[in-house]
């Protein structure tokens, strides 16, 4: 008997699969449940645009914890005399191994999650639409700290997410957590690059003035 393959995306329709694809259902155990937490991220149960929430929520933890790390390497850079690119690349580094970190995370989450539940890529998996915004957020401090660039990264992102160029859509075959996450990563930097343009434009508009 087929089961449904579902999507986050609001313009992304859902695809049957065959159910032999999914594991039994078992009892749910602690872990099951923390898996379940992770993919939802505490919105993917919310019956409206999870896709859309699910990035919002990247975007909140990207913000908050970029605004704690600045604020601990401003402090310990008041009595030092480096330069803009020692202050800035050890807070890059550690928001990229945080991206890292939530990504390897959601593919854990988001694979038990499927067997959990018994359905291929479910809706209320918005682990992936979390780290692909993260993803898309590298480029706000690299160029210009301020608020535009956050809300075309957000913009870029969701446009990517749901467009799906080439390769992303491709990407979903891909086996279980792995398929889920791999398309938001990949459009997460396609929004990157294209936010990263837009800037240094905007920047080198600027300078010509």
């Amino acid at each position: 008997m087929p089961t449904t393959k579902e999507s986050s995306d609001e313009l992304n329709p859902d695809v049957p699969v065959p159910a032999t694809q999914l594991e039994p259902r078992k009892r749910r155990t602690p872990v099951d449940y923390l898996a379940l937490a992770v993919a939802t991220c505490g919105v993917g149960y919310l019956p409206f645009a999870p896709g859309t929430l699910g990035a919002l929520v990247g975007a909140g933890l990207y913000v908050t914890v970029w605004t704690w790390i600045n604020q601990i390497f401003q402090t310990r850079a008041l009595g030092s005399a480096g330069n803009l690119l020692d202050y800035y690349t050890p807070q890059v580094t550690f928001m990229f191994l945080i991206v890292f970190g939530v990504t390897m995370l959601g593919i854990w989450a988001a694979s038990r999650t499927e067997r959990v539940i018994q359905k291929k890529d479910p809706s209320i998996v918005v682990i992936d639409e979390v780290a692909g915004q993260m993803i898309a957020f590298l480029s706000w401090p690299f160029l210009a700290h301020s608020g535009w660039t956050l809300i075309s990264a957000f913009v870029l992102f969701r446009l990517f997410d749901i467009w799906k160029p080439y390769p992303i859509r491709r990407l979903e075959g891909l086996e279980s957590g792995l398929g889920i996450m791999a398309d938001d990563v990949l459009a997460g930097i396609y929004a990157l690059i294209a936010n990263s343009f837009l800037i240094t434009g905007y920047l080198y508009y600027l300078a010509l003035r």
